[in-house]
């Protein structure tokens, strides 16, 4: 069976679907060390299947990194909700940082 057709466009959409499948058992304090703790384990996924292909030859598997990359945005969104920070004030400072390094 496939997975459903992506319909979220935004990033408060997503960040609004990342929400709504938190555990409501953790207290905040929990909530923002299980997202932050994930992004780090996410990452290190994604490198994982990085490494062994360019050190090890295996092909690269895009599906399976475009999964742990939405893994990674998963705990992005609830680290930054858990935080009063919406995805598009993150992404709208990244942009700003990366104009004054980079400017157009």
């Amino acid at each position: 069976m496939s997975a459903p057709a992506a319909t979220t466009t935004t990033l408060a959409e997503y960040q609004a679907e990342a929400k709504r499948t938190i555990n409501r058992q953790l207290t905040e304090d929990q909530r923002l060390i299980d997202a932050a703790a994930g992004l780090a384990e996410e990452a290190g996924e994604v490198l994982a299947h990085v490494r062994k292909h360019l050190l090890q030859g295996r092909p690269l598997d895009r599906d399976a990194l475009a999964l742990e990359l939405g893994d990674a945005l998963w705990c992005v969104a609830i680290t930054a909700d858990t935080l009063g920070i919406s995805l598009e004030a993150v992404a709208r400072r990244n942009v700003d940082k990366l104009r004054l390094r980079h400017p157009p």
